[in-house]
């Protein structure tokens, strides 16, 4: 995992970022749980072969985990980075029901 700053740190599946983020007008929409608010942590997890992004969000200092709809997401040639800056971007701007595909479509 890492700290707030964003910072990764590899482990047997992957490379995982974490930072907090309020999350915007309407909240964000789960699958298990529908729409969650408030504070919240967001983890982002690359897989191995670093081509698609795993999106949980929780309350932050709460122990369950939610997938975010539209997760995974495809990195389709965008790089980590880019990738992490959107999905943090699109929690905090309100994301309506997806994540946003390379073209930024939802």
């Amino acid at each position: 995992m890492s700290d707030a700053s964003g910072k990764a740190i590899s482990n047997a599946a992957g490379k995982q970022y974490r930072g907090e983020a309020v999350a915007g007008p309407g909240g964000v929409m789960t699958d298990e749980a529908g729409v969650i608010t408030g504070d919240l942590t967001v983890a982002i997890t690359l897989s191995n072969d670093q081509t698609q992004a795993q999106v949980r969000v929780q309350y932050t200092g709460a122990e369950e985990w939610y997938t975010m709809t539209g997760s995974p997401v495809p990195l389709a040639g965008r790089t980590a980075q880019a990738v992490r800056s959107a999905i943090v971007r699109a929690v905090r701007d309100r994301l309506p029901e997806e994540l946003p595909d390379k073209a930024g479509n939802r």
